[in-house]
């Protein structure tokens, strides 16, 4: 059993995400017990490396909600940060659709009084679509401290993203 506070780190099928294991010891080094759970498609990236996100964790990476019958397999949230959100993440999340458990897990967590920070990773493009606006302003007024902009992450140039200079730190420092 561990003395630390537990952390779900919940990555999406953005860019950085082949970077996880960064934030994961980033959010280790600043006295996290990280649990890492990827959307479905995220955790297609990292199949062939899973072991090693494992190991590093010390659990194991979740990205299927459990079965009715099977117990948790990782310890209670004292906070979460979805990172890199991507934008389809974060306007289903805005819609209040939970169809995959890196969306459920936060959706329903926020309401449980867990803390959660969500920082974003998409480009300008994707931005403008007006459902972003809406989404951003939802998580928000149900208490969700959305990292966009200024205080967080800015929309990228469409192709000229850089996933491997994703901020993990300023993400793990707004962490409570």
């Amino acid at each position: 059993m561990t003395s630390q506070r537990v952390l779900y780190l919940i990555a999406c099928a953005a860019g950085p995400t082949q970077y996880v294991d960064e934030g994961v010891r980033i959010a280790q080094g600043a006295g996290w017990d990280v649990c890492l759970v990827l959307t479905p498609s995220a955790a297609g990236w990292w199949a062939p490396r899973m072991s090693e996100l494992e190991e590093l964790t010390g659990h194991p990476v979740r990205s299927q909600y459990k079965l009715p019958w099977q117990t948790d397999a990782l310890p209670r949230a004292a906070a979460m940060l979805v990172a890199p959100m991507s934008c389809t993440t974060l306007n289903k999340w805005g819609a209040g659709i939970s169809d995959t458990l890196a969306i459920g897990l936060p959706a329903e967590g926020v309401h449980l009084g867990v803390p959660v920070v969500a920082m974003p990773y998409f480009n300008q493009a994707q931005g403008a679509q007006p459902a972003v606006t809406a989404s951003v302003e939802r998580l928000r007024a149900q208490g969700v401290r959305v990292l966009v902009g200024p205080d967080g992450y800015t929309p990228h140039p469409p192709k000229q993203g850089d996933a491997k200079s994703f901020p993990w730190s300023r993400a793990v420092d707004a962490l409570p």
